[in-house]
């Protein structure tokens, strides 16, 4: 493929992901009973917070989750990394 085609479909990608408030990953965490830990259930897309939440409400709505939280993924801490 030519180079300037890929490179004008990276930009229209990103202009679309920029359009879409798709530029902060954010890591979902849930449970769905008091004595189970948190686990990662999977990852949602979002600018912010309040979209964020309603993404993950909505993609992992397949239990009924007694506790969901969402972490930044810029804001995860490597202790050992791999």
């Amino acid at each position: 493929m030519n180079t300037s085609i890929e490179n004008r479909q990276a930009e229209d990608g990103h202009a679309r992901r920029e359009a879409l408030n798709d530029t902060r990953v954010w890591c979902v965490y849930a449970r769905r009973k008091y004595e189970e830990p948190l686990h990662e259930i999977g990852n949602v897309m979002a600018d912010d917070v309040e979209l964020a939440c309603v993404y993950a409400r909505s993609i992992y709505d397949e239990f009924a989750w007694i506790e969901m939280v969402l972490i930044p993924r810029d804001c995860i801490v490597s202790v050992i990394a791999s």
